[in-house]
């Protein structure tokens, strides 16, 4: 299992500890890429393949996501048939 397979199973088990960066590395290996809406958007990003968009929050100050932050991801991962 390679270590972008371990990270989304650790996605789909709902961590209470995932970090950004590791769901930025997800995202990624699955086409998506960050864009940031400009100077006003805060801590505020999206990330986008195609036309394909997921939008969350940068956690501040810590770097661990928020249950409902990993919740809408996995969600929306498999709504939008990536996993």
């Amino acid at each position: 299992m390679s270590r972008i397979e371990k990270l989304i199973e650790r996605l789909k088990a709902k961590p209470k500890d995932l970090t950004y960066e590791e769901t930025e590395k997800i995202l990624n290996s699955l086409g998506f890429f960050e864009y940031n809406k400009g100077r006003t958007s805060g801590s505020r990003v999206e990330f986008k393949k195609n036309n394909k968009k997921i939008q969350i929050h940068k956690p501040h100050p810590g770097n661990i996501l928020k249950p409902y932050q990993v919740k809408i991801i996995l969600n929306k991962l498999k709504e939008l048939g990536e996993i």
